[in-house]
């Protein structure tokens, strides 16, 4: 058992979450958060966390992670998801031409080892699509994911699915604690492994029980991802966040005059993105007291295992917290 935060969790309410706050303002915060996962600024950061989160669910996971359809059931209007789905496939199509015979892989390999490292096609491959074909021997390496969430934002996830064969989206609502059965039963082929990007946080002790003990009953595993966490560092990671924002945002948003307007003008945006990440921190659990809620959530959890760590996504203090927990080989 690793040692408890010294900052209780506090379950308190976050200004993004609130009814009252004005829908158009909530779109430029949760495309400040998309860019949270996907933006690499060299020097101060090894890649983006959305690479990392594809990078920890291959590693963590091993040969199984090319096994499962993810199944994001926190969505919102898209956030690392789509990042995380093109960086997954990359690396496991990047780990399938080794088994390759060399002279299918002659002139393509170096290429595609650059490209799956940064999410981008190698040269080889626009150049010669047969010759990118022929780097993987089949279709199984390649993974499918698909976006759900209580309140579908189906305008982003269509844009966002026309982009990769391998993302689709459910338009009707979904609730975690209950996934409608359809839904299961279409991604039956491959084990359900359910994704929970920087959302978990936000369900309080008996929703949080309610949907791993459907998570129990209908998957084979979870994944929850965090940018922060309950320590002093975590709360300086959120201050340090919104001082990026200000130093990055004309080159994010130099197409939009209004986004800019509500980011230096009037700074909304970057107090609400600070203010909620304190928050974030406070609301965040360790992975201790998932695995304890797991353990209590009405579903028999013993064949579950529980694996967790975090990994360094911005320079000198920002990390990725992850916790992955699968059902045990038998």
């Amino acid at each position: 058992m690793s040692t408890a935060p010294l900052i209780p969790r506090l379950h308190l309410w976050e200004i993004d979450d609130q009814p009252w706050f004005p829908s158009f303002l909530r779109a430029y915060v949760q495309a400040g958060l998309t860019h949270a996962w996907t933006v690499h600024i060299p020097l101060l950061q090894p890649s983006s966390p959305a690479t990392i989160v594809a990078e920890t669910l291959r590693r963590v996971l091993g040969p199984s992670a090319s096994r499962h359809t993810y199944i994001d059931f926190c969505a919102g209007a898209g956030g690392p998801t789509p990042s995380i789905e093109r960086a997954l496939n990359a690396q496991l199509s990047r780990a399938a031409t080794h088994r390759v015979p060399a002279t299918a892989r002659s002139g393509v390999v170096d290429g595609e080892s650059r490209a799956a490292a940064d999410n981008t096609p190698s040269y080889a491959a626009v150049a010669d699509p047969k010759a990118k074909s022929a780097t993987v021997q089949d279709d199984d390496c390649q993974v499918d994911f698909v976006l759900t969430d209580l309140h579908p934002h189906v305008e982003s996830w269509d844009a966002a699915s026309k982009k990769s064969d391998r993302l689709s989206y459910v338009a009707r609502p979904v609730d975690a604690a209950n996934a409608p059965a359809d839904l299961l039963q279409r991604y039956a082929g491959k084990g359900i492994f359910r994704l929970f990007n920087l959302a978990f946080h936000h369900f309080d002790d008996e929703l949080a029980r309610a949907i791993l003990k459907n998570t129990v009953e209908t998957s084979d595993g979870f994944g929850i991802f965090e940018l922060q966490d309950r320590t002093p560092t975590g709360l300086l990671t959120c201050f340090a966040f919104g001082f990026f924002i200000f130093l990055i945002a004309p080159l994010l948003y130099w197409w939009s005059p209004m986004r800019l307007f509500w980011v230096y003008v009037i700074p909304v945006v970057p107090f609400v993105l600070v203010f909620d990440g304190l928050i974030s921190c406070l609301r965040t659990r360790t992975a201790d007291e998932v695995e304890a809620l797991l353990r209590t959530c009405g579903a028999n959890s013993d064949g579950w295992e529980v694996k967790s760590g975090k990994e360094q996504f911005l320079w000198p203090f920002g990390y990725l917290h992850w916790i992955i927990c699968t059902k045990k080989s038998t």
